[in-house]
């Protein structure tokens, strides 16, 4: 199976949000970007996209998708919902879930979600709340907390 890059996911969900009409803004489709990536880890041992997942300010952020979206500001993406991009069954599915759990909240309460868990933290360490950073989440920390949370 291909390994996406996060831009592919990104038109999925944009896709997805516009179809059923409900809005995403950028600090929205970056949390699902996060999702996305930590429970395909988990549930398939393996990464769902190549991009690295930064623990910015407002939360996990793809850097590269956060640039493409940028002109929106904190509005919803609005873009052609057709996409190029063909996904099979298995990604679908994943994406459908993990937009079916986390899709029904809105930007700031999952980057609050993000803010109490340990892989956007940890990945922080001792930064002001307001100091920006580039510092990566790894694959590693993400299984490890959203594996104890499956198991919990």
């Amino acid at each position: 199976m291909k390994i996406r890059t996060a831009s592919e996911i990104a038109k999925y969900f944009i896709g997805a949000s516009q179809r059923r009409n409900k809005p995403i803004s950028n600090l929205k489709l970056q949390k699902l970007l996060y999702y996305a990536q930590a429970w395909h880890l988990v549930l398939h041992e393996r990464p769902l996209f190549s991009d690295d997942i930064e623990a910015w300010v407002h939360g996990p952020v793809v850097r590269q998708v956060f640039r493409e979206y940028r002109t929106f500001g904190w509005k919803p993406i609005e873009i052609d919902r057709k996409s190029d991009v063909t996904f099979d069954i298995q990604t679908v599915q994943h994406l459908d879930e993990v937009e079916g759990v986390y899709g029904k909240f809105g930007g700031i309460e999952l980057e609050r979600m993000t803010h109490r868990e340990a892989p956007w933290r940890d990945a922080r360490g001792t930064l002001a709340p307001d100091e920006p950073s580039n510092r990566v989440i790894t694959h590693e920390a993400m299984k490890r907390f959203y594996t104890a949370k499956l198991n919990g």
